[in-house]
């Protein structure tokens, strides 16, 4: 059975997503990142990346891994991408051009979106007030403007970003546009986007993951 390392609160919940979307069995491991817990080397700590069972599994010391047989994958949107490919049905590619298009955009998230994102969703309502810096946010919404175009477009006379159905060019570009959830001034200027993550996020399996995610320690 699949196993994939990582709470929710962390990018595995984008491989649960596709699993529960896939309605593939599989298990999680809970695997909290070290840098939430005050003393990690306590005796009762919980199962950590920094811990030296984790790192036999994944050296790297970041979630989510998953395990699949003798396969273990490190990188969530490698791992979203094989999934779909090998167990994902119409999730994944049905030729060789769908399958560029799915890493292409899965890349354009990673490199082009999730950084600003990122400094978004912590400086606006991650991060403890205190610990804020708007202009941080402000940034990232600067960034995200010229993606966010390219996106819209992207999406304009369509519902969803490759072929004509839900995929794991969805999953994984959403599961990163999300962190830019707390600038919904992006979102007003790209209406595509808007009703994209939206219909993203009203799928039963979306749903599902994140109310498991709300009951995860914050």
């Amino acid at each position: 059975m699949i196993t994939i390392y990582g709470v929710l609160r962390s990018r595995a919940s984008r491989n649960v997503w596709l699993l529960l979307e896939a309605g593939h069995a599989f298990r999680r491991t809970g695997v909290v990142q070290a840098y939430r817990l005050a003393q990690p080397d306590a005796p009762d700590a919980p199962l950590h990346t920094r811990h030296p069972d984790f790192l036999k599994i994944n050296p790297n010391g970041h979630v989510p891994t998953m395990v699949d047989g003798d396969l273990v994958l490190h990188e969530s949107l490698a791992i979203n991408l094989y999934l779909a490919k090998r167990y994902g049905g119409e999730l994944g590619p049905r030729d060789l051009a769908e399958d560029g298009l799915m890493g292409m955009w899965a890349l354009w998230a990673a490199t082009g979106a999730e950084t600003p994102a990122l400094d978004i969703l912590y400086h606006r309502v991650g991060k403890p007030p205190a610990e804020r810096d708007e202009a941080i946010a402000q940034a990232g919404i600067a960034a995200l403007r010229a993606p966010f175009a390219v996106l819209d477009k992207a999406l304009a006379g369509k519902d969803w970003l490759v072929g004509d159905r839900f995929t794991v060019a969805d999953i994984n570009t959403a599961e990163v546009i999300r962190y830019a959830m707390p600038a919904q001034e992006l979102f007003d200027a790209a209406p595509n986007v808007k009703r994209w993550l939206a219909a993203c996020h009203a799928r039963p399996a979306f749903q599902r993951m994140m109310a498991e995610r709300e009951q995860e320690p914050a």
